[in-house]
């Protein structure tokens, strides 16, 4: 891909649409630029938290989150009693 921008005399670029949609950026995403080992400058989606966070948690519907909800889940699942404490 050789696409070229026009900077703006307050040093402003527009990003090509066709990088826009390869990065998946719209209105407002913030973007980096990096120099790699080559002196060449990379350009790349500024991203915050994990891509996959919005997923956290959808496999349990139902079930809280952490090691005790699930045991607690599992035990009524295999007929005990979820409040006795006296079942290890």
């Amino acid at each position: 891909m050789n696409l070229e921008a026009k900077i703006t005399s307050k040093g402003q670029i527009t990003v090509p649409l066709k990088v826009r949609k390869d990065l998946g950026l719209k209105a407002g995403d913030k973007i980096t630029f990096d120099k790699n080992s080559d002196d060449e400058i990379v350009l790349r989606p500024a991203r915050k938290g994990s891509p996959f966070a919005k997923y956290r948690g959808i496999g349990n519907p139902g079930i809280d989150s952490g090691i005790e909800a699930i045991d607690k889940h599992v035990r009524e699942m295999r007929g005990f009693d979820p409040d006795d404490s006296s079942i290890g």
